[in-house]
């Protein structure tokens, strides 16, 4: 199981499991879910490399490692701490 770490709340998750659901459930606002809107932009703090490569629509808003789309995540194992 991953953990995901938001805010000082500490979620466990699936190994290759999408963080949108945590995300949404834990505050982290969301409109569209399909990466067009980049409401649910979160800032990741640590475990960049326990993510998935960065989508197209990430790439498309112009994102990197350290600035990512909850709706687009995928954790693959490990720590991701995330803060919004």
């Amino acid at each position: 199981m991953a953990k995901l770490l938001i805010n000082n709340s500490e979620h466990e998750i699936p190994d290759g499991a999408r963080i949108d659901e945590t995300c949404e459930n834990a505050g982290i606002p969301f409109s569209c879910n399909t990466g067009v809107c980049a409401t649910c932009q979160i800032l990741i703090l640590e475990g960049h490399d326990n993510l998935g490569e960065l989508t197209e629509e990430e790439v498309d808003l112009d994102m990197d490692r350290d600035t990512r789309l909850a709706c687009q995540c995928i954790i693959k194992s490990g720590t991701v701490k995330v803060s919004y």
